[in-house]
Parts: structure tokens; sequence; C-alpha cells
């Protein structure tokens, strides 16, 4: 459960989207756009794609970060690159969505649903009663892999923890969440991380 540290690095004065009119690549990039349309499928299998590469850069950054400086400075990296993007990709999806804050539950319902990992893991969405909400991480691309490779889990709780509330406040800061369970954790169960959601 990682991602890569954002910096904040400011653009130079000359700076076009790349789909601005005035960029020299934007005939370039808009032209593309003329090509035949992608079936439902390969739109499907794009956002996949996409988010596996995500995936792929995320874990990338952690093992570079884990070789330079220790596991433990690792995690600290991961926590503090989390709590930024998390809120960052709620903002992004609820503009998406067209939801505003203070949804509740019903939103952070469907925003958990477009997270980029939400493409590529099986996740479990049930709503107990009213005012609560609890996910669950069936199959974890991550997990799975180190599993296959009689690796041991990667201790992410003190990440997720991070990742989810930060998450939740940016849709509704009334929401608070705990952790059902979640690496190192060692109970037996039959999902990777369980988290609940309860708007206050």
């Amino acid at each position: 459960m990682t991602f890569k540290t954002v910096c904040k690095i400011g653009r130079p004065s000359n700076y076009h989207s790349p789909l601005s009119i005035d960029n020299p690549f934007a005939i370039h990039i808009l032209s593309r756009m003329n090509e035949p349309e992608l079936t439902q499928q390969q739109l499907r299998d794009l956002i996949a794609e996409m988010a596996k590469r995500w995936l792929a850069m995320d874990g990338l950054w952690f093992q570079a970060a884990e070789k330079k400086f220790g596991m433990d400075t690792a995690i600290e990296l991961d926590k503090e690159a989390w709590r930024r993007f998390s809120p960052i990709e709620a903002k992004r999806i609820m503009k998406f969505l067209g939801i505003k804050p203070g949804g509740g539950l019903d939103a952070l319902e469907q925003c958990l649903n477009y997270r980029c990992y939400s493409f590529i893991n099986k996740q479990e969405i049930t709503r107990p009663s009213p005012e609560k909400l609890v996910l669950k991480m069936i199959a974890c691309r991550v997990q799975d892999a180190r599993h296959r490779k009689n690796m041991p889990p990667f201790p992410c709780k003190q990440v997720g923890v991070i990742e989810y509330q930060t998450f939740a406040e940016a849709i509704d800061s009334r929401i608070t969440v705990n952790c059902i369970a979640c690496p190192p954790d060692e109970q037996e169960r039959d999902f990777w991380c369980g988290w609940e959601f309860i708007l206050k």
C-alpha cells in the first residue's frame, strides 16, 4: 500500500496544458481522438491497465525508498504520501461524479468504487446499518503477489489507517474509520484488510 511522494514543483511560465490549442503537441494528441472509438471492453481493459501502471510505479518507488533508507523510514515516507494523496484522489473522484462534500456514506460508497486500485483489486462493500459501511479487500494485487512468492504480507496497516481516514474525511468530515484487520494482523480471516466507516 504505497504511493510515490509528490514533490511541489512550480510550472514554468511557458507551460501549456497538453490539450491547449497553443501547445505544439496539441494537434498530435487531439488527432489521436479521431481514431476509431474503443469498445466498452477495451475501455475497461484500458482502465485496468492504467491502474496496474500506477501500482507498478507505486511499488517501485517504495522499493527504492526501502533500499536507501530501510523499511521503517520508507513506511514513514509512505504514510506522508498517502496523507496527501488520498484526499486529492477523493476530491477528483467527487468532481468526476458530481458529488458535493458532506454526502455521507452514500457518497463514500460511490467514491470507493472509483479509486485507482478498485479496478484491479476485488473489494466488498456492505452496509450493516445506515450509519455504518464496511469495506473488505478480498483480493489485493500486492498481497496476492507476495503470497504466491511465499513472502510475508506487506505490513500496510499503519499506512492504511491514514489512507482511509483522509480519504473519508475529504468526502464527509463526519466519517470516522476503524480498522477491522490489516497486515501485519495475524488473525484468521477471508480478506486481506477490512475497514469500518461510521457516520457520526
